[in-house]
């Protein structure tokens, strides 16, 4: 049997502890859409070619670091057991990356590693989200002209 073909990774999933806080920094900081809003607990979002689902963490999840920043704060820690490293939105051009830099400083987002050009020729920055997630902006050549 040979291996069936895929169209790349496109969906994530997390489940997340401030729920309301986590919607609004992807929705409007970020541009992604609610796609579907099944109940109050869990909110699927599209860039129009993606889908990022957040879950309600449930109670069992463990609480934020005592030293995180308050809830209201993007820079949020994030949790000691998360497997999750980063994710990545990508950009058009690397010019964006610049930009996108620019925009989320100017309301009050922490840019955590400032826009710098990588030895493959990526371009980045990184910031977190309210639950603490490293997010990546990148312009990476071979995927992001697609």
């Amino acid at each position: 049997m040979q291996r069936p073909t895929h169209a790349g990774l496109r969906h994530l999933a997390l489940n997340v502890r401030r729920f309301d806080e986590m919607k609004r920094f992807y929705v409007d900081l970020l541009g992604f859409a609610v796609e579907w809003e099944p109940d109050a607990d869990n909110v699927y979002l599209s860039s129009g070619i993606d889908n990022l689902a957040l879950h309600r963490a449930s109670i069992t999840a463990p609480p934020p670091a005592a030293s995180a920043p308050p809830a209201s704060s993007p820079a949020a820690s994030p949790p000691a057991s998360s497997p999750l490293d980063h994710l990545g939105l990508i950009a058009r051009e690397a010019e964006d990356v610049d930009r996108w830099a620019a925009f989320l400083e100017g309301r009050g987002v922490t840019i955590d590693a400032k826009p710098r050009t990588h030895r493959d020729g990526a371009r980045s920055c990184y910031f977190r989200d309210p639950d603490g997630n490293s997010v990546q902006i990148i312009h990476h050549p071979p995927i992001s002209g697609r």
